[in-house]
């Protein structure tokens, strides 16, 4: 495969329009130019079930189905924020569903994608209720409720996380290297790409007395990020 974009973390949410406008451009331009586009979780700020069908949801929705209508593969990874993206999300936009830890070649490499959460072992309140919120049995009682009970319960969510995140310091919500180098070593590559922690950047390190590459996506802040691999080998992370 050549020429195929990654990205993650853009919290898209109604209050925000600005990095909606933003994503919106570059679906319909840029990441047509490409073979594939990838989105490794956190998508959205918040997913509560496939049925929660506001006029903002519907707007993404059918921007992602006029892109893959018109050719581009879109593939999707869940993410801490929208793992209840579920099966009628793929059918109405024809995204492709991948899972976390997922190897693609890129011009013959083969590479490790993942949202990068789990990664991160020493966030151990964190990694205690993403235990709990990927049961199956917890996801289908939760979307059970009605869409009101379900909004209240994320709202009460995105309130703790903030507090959460606002009282834990970032070397506990960074990845842990260690883990890198097992999951790597445990999948049998030497490059990974992946989200979650908003510290874009490139890491270089050996593993297995070979070199090694950690890529980190940036959040989509205050602008776009990507990083974009073309055909001739090059991997660049550049801003939109």
């Amino acid at each position: 495969m050549s020429n195929i974009i990654f990205i993650s973390d853009l919290h898209l949410e109604e209050s925000r329009p600005n990095i909606t406008a933003l994503f919106l451009e570059f679906l319909a331009g840029a990441a047509l130019k490409a073979d594939a586009l990838y989105i490794l979780g956190d998508f959205f700020e918040i997913w509560i079930g496939d049925d929660h069908l506001s006029s903002f949801n519907q707007s993404i929705i059918q921007a992602l189905k006029a892109a893959t209508h018109q050719g581009l593969p879109i593939y999707f990874m869940h993410g801490n924020r929208d793992f209840l993206l579920g099966k009628k999300f793929l059918e109405m936009t024809g995204v492709k569903l991948i899972p976390d830890g997922y190897i693609i070649h890129i011009n013959g490499l083969p590479t490790l994608l993942m949202h990068g959460d789990t990664l991160c072992t020493g966030d151990v309140a964190y990694l205690k209720f993403r235990k709990k919120a990927r049961n199956k049995l917890f996801q289908k009682l939760f979307l059970w409720k009605s869409l009101a009970k379900r909004q209240a319960i994320a709202a009460r969510y995105r309130k703790a996380s903030q507090a959460h995140i606002s009282t834990t310091p970032d070397y506990i919500m960074d990845v842990t290297q260690a883990e890198v180098e097992r999951v790597m070593h445990e999948k049998g590559v030497q490059h990974l790409i992946h989200g979650h922690t908003h510290r874009e950047a490139v890491h270089s390190f050996q593993l297995n007395d070979k070199p090694a590459t950690r890529t980190v996506l940036g959040a989509w802040h205050h602008h776009g990020s990507a990083l974009m691999c073309y055909s001739n080998g090059e991997r660049k992370l550049v801003h939109l």
